[in-house]
């Protein structure tokens, strides 16, 4: 089984609306307005129109999609 880097894009769609992975992270980024993120991890819930998200395993915050 070979292993290694997969190029991948990822983008979520709904109702007549697309948002990709580059652009939920710099949103999140925006969001929690520090630089000190080790980790990030996005929540998305397309029903509630909102991503969330956990940054370094403490912090939360939510955005609009």
């Amino acid at each position: 089984m070979a292993t290694g880097k997969v190029n991948a894009k990822i983008e979520l769609q709904f109702g007549d609306k697309a948002i990709g992975e580059d652009q939920l992270v710099a949103k999140a980024k925006e969001s929690y307005g520090k630089k000190d993120i080790k980790n990030l991890d996005i929540y998305v819930k397309p029903e509630e129109g909102k991503a969330y998200y956990v940054v370094n395993n403490d912090v939360t915050g939510n955005f609009d999609l």
